[in-house]
């Protein structure tokens, strides 16, 4: 049975109309003034429905394919597009609240009239997201989060106009990445008490919030405090400018600062007093996904008796339960097995090859495929998967917690929305650990 057959149980006021239709998948479409079906034309060439006569614009987006974008056709907002801009513009912005911000800008350009079809184009926007980035693990963290919110602001019962709603819910939306932005310094406010005089500290990556951390540690010694501490930073050849930029940063706030190599992070434990790393993703057993070797560095802290802190924002936690390092639901190339050594390429060859556009640099010479997925990460975007046994606590702009309380903090998210929807209230429970154990009753 053909498209046609399958779609000759509903009437239409339209006797033109061929057996043959297309719509544009393209989020979101002006609303016309009447819900005529569209004319024959604008179907051409295509098995897909036309709208049904009579209904909403939402009917006529929900009989595509998923609302994705599809190359060659014009479309208003590009989720994609606008969450890497975001990113781009501003170096201190994490994944997570670069994913929200862009479901913001969804939904400033959105033409939804109801409720339902609002929260209908933030869940396919935010599927069509995670499935175009190759480590959507970080970002699912903030789409989750804003749908969540979004469910508990939109409720049916809710009184007044749609576009009453609609602005009071962009309005606390931003709002709330205020708050996840401010986050950070929470965070630095808290860990920096785990620096302690004479301290040295191990760290590698580039996390923004173990920098600001190890930054306020720096300016309550500037300032005429009694912290003096060193750090060793773990370097990465394949990211050796972000490496470089950290420990200038570190070095500049008078840090002494001792650069080693992955290779050197067991012989250097034991001049280690504790460890701190940031995360790109906080998972509901307690375990932390991260920067490729934070593993092997966890795993030789636990072996000195070394203490592993974690520094990151409670937008980070993720619903999801990895059972080990091939449990986290993306591809990477970090292990390839080959019979064949690669050719080494002459300086001529090298020279050739780095000026031959490829279809991601020159797309107006390659068309893209509509339906071509990412690229799997590799070695220099890989990461892997720390487990909770291995992790002495969260340090999270809510406090400093076991990694037991993931999941519990993960169950209250969607109970403890305040009265405007703007943000989660931090929750006291019996994980949350007490520094006194640590710091001998600094704060707690």
């Amino acid at each position: 049975m053909d498209d046609s057959d399958s779609f000759s149980k509903y009437p239409s006021r339209n006797p033109s109309a061929t057996s043959s239709f297309s719509v544009s998948p393209t989020a979101f479409q002006p609303r016309p003034d009447n819900f005529r079906a569209a004319s024959t034309s604008s179907y051409e060439g295509s098995t897909t429905p036309p709208p049904l006569t009579g209904h909403p614009p939402a009917l006529a987006r929900m009989a595509t394919v998923g609302n994705v974008p599809q190359a060659g056709q014009a479309k208003d907002f590009d989720i994609v597009e606008t969450y890497h801009r975001l990113l781009s513009d501003d170096p201190d912005l994490t994944m997570p609240v670069a994913a929200i911000e862009a479901l913001i800008e969804l939904l400033v350009q959105s033409r939804a009239v109801t409720v339902f079809e609002t929260l209908d184009l933030v869940k396919t926007q935010s599927d069509y997201l995670k499935s175009r980035i190759p480590n959507s693990i970080s970002l699912s963290a903030g789409t989750d989060l804003f749908q969540r919110y979004m469910i508990s602001s939109l409720k049916p019962s809710s009184t007044g106009n749609f576009e009453t709603v609609r602005q009071h819910l962009l309005s606390n939306g931003r709002l709330f990445v205020s708050r996840a932005k401010a986050g950070r310094e929470k965070i630095a406010n808290y860990g920096r008490h785990f620096v302690r005089d004479e301290t040295v500290v191990l760290t590698h990556g580039g996390s923004r919030v173990v920098g600001a951390l190890l930054g306020k540690a720096a300016e309550a010694s500037a300032s005429g405090g009694n912290v003096r501490f060193k750090v060793i930073y773990v370097m990465n050849d394949t990211r050796s400018s972000e490496n470089k930029a950290v420990v200038s940063s570190l070095r500049s706030k008078g840090v002494p600062v001792a650069t080693i190599s992955e290779g050197a992070v067991g012989y250097a434990m034991g001049k280690v007093d504790l460890v701190i790393v940031g995360a790109e993703g906080c998972v509901e057993n307690g375990g932390i996904i991260s920067r490729l070797g934070t593993y092997q560095i966890a795993l030789l802290a636990k072996a000195a008796g070394k203490p592993f802190y974690v520094a990151a924002e409670s937008h980070k936690f993720v619903r999801l339960y990895p059972l080990g390092q091939y449990d986290l639901g993306i591809d990477q190339e970090v292990i390839k097995f080959k019979t064949e050594d690669e050719p080494e390429l002459t300086d001529a060859e090298r020279t050739f090859t780095n000026r031959t556009p490829t279809i991601e640099e020159r797309s107006e010479y390659f068309g893209k495929s509509p339906i071509a997925l990412p690229k799997p990460n590799t070695v220099v975007d890989a990461v892997d998967f720390t487990p909770p046994a291995l992790i002495s606590a969260l340090i999270t702009e809510s406090g400093v917690l076991t990694p037991s309380a993931v999941s519990e903090e993960l169950i209250n998210t969607s109970q403890q929305f305040d009265e405007c929807g703007t943000g989660l209230k931090a929750s006291q429970t019996p994980h949350t650990v007490s520094i006194l154990d640590e710091n001998e009753g600094m704060m707690s």
